[in-house]
């Protein structure tokens, strides 16, 4: 079942990502849209993001940039200890209070830079008038036209996106079967994501690199970064082709949905 934003759906149902153009490379030339965004989940993950938007836009002057709105909204609960059972502090009500505040401002559209909350999309989307970009939606769609030939995905995320199985829905949608790290590579990933890049503390990446070593070892021909800490982790200066970057995409297909255009990698700046 496919919902659009808006509209009552059943817990699992898949909300599509906005999409403004069957170009998705260009703009198609119809007004800018402003973007709300949905940050604090967390600070450092949302700062990245503002950063990508900025710098992966095609701008020659002020005027070419994305309107942004930018909710830091540092108090939303930690989704993952909802998701897991070990709290009972639904991130869910307070996200969709986050975006219609951001729908009043008014905006016209909605991205929020953080996998975990992608169970609560359909919550959020039920709550506002305006299409939410879906973060795993974008991404999934992402591997399949970056490495076409990818039928095993190997997803790095936090605990609570990998029991709820968004991941594994969305990239099932577009034919791709996923696979997770064991105890260990995902105790790995615990550590980088929450005593590291959300405490402000150097990122152990020979551990990143390691994890995702291991996927590829256990058949993965791609690997998604399905947490936005662990985008900020990630050591691009040597890109790994086969390494797709959920907040990259979200920055990407932001600068789309929003009627700007996404400026040539050989252009993009630092």
């Amino acid at each position: 079942m496919t919902a659009r934003p808006g509209t009552t759906v059943e817990p699992g149902t898949t909300v599509e990502p906005c999409t403004v153009a069957a170009d998705r490379s260009a703009a198609t030339g119809a007004a800018k849209k402003s973007v709300g965004v949905i940050g604090g989940l967390g600070a450092l993950a949302t700062a990245d993001f503002f950063h990508r938007v900025v710098r992966l836009t095609d701008a020659a002057r002020d005027q070419d940039h994305v309107n942004l709105v930018v909710l830091n909204h540092a108090d939303v609960p930690d989704r993952t200890e909802f998701l897991l059972g070990r709290s009972d502090d639904d991130p869910g009500p307070v996200l969709a209070r986050a975006a219609q505040r951001l729908a009043a401002w008014p905006v016209d559209l909605i991205v929020v830079p953080c996998n975990s909350a992608q169970p609560f999309v359909a919550q959020i989307a039920d709550s506002v008038p305006v299409p939410i970009v879906s973060i795993v939606a974008e991404t999934a769609r992402a591997v399949v036209e970056r490495l076409p030939d990818t039928r095993t995905v190997g997803l790095l995320a936090t605990e609570g996106s990998v029991a709820a199985g968004v991941y594994a829905e969305a990239l099932a949608a577009v034919g791709c079967t996923t696979v997770v790290p064991d105890a260990a590579g995902q105790r790995l990933v615990n550590a980088i994501v929450y005593e590291q890049v959300k405490a402000g503390r150097p990122v152990d990446h020979p551990a990143l690199s390691q994890v995702i070593s291991s996927l590829h070892n256990a058949g993965a021909q791609a690997v998604v970064l399905g947490c936005t800490e662990l985008s900020v982790a990630y050591d691009d200066h040597r890109p790994d082709p086969t390494v797709v970057d959920s907040l990259d995409v979200l920055a990407r297909a932001t600068i789309t949905a929003a009627g700007c255009r996404v400026r040539a990698p050989a252009e993009t700046t630092a």
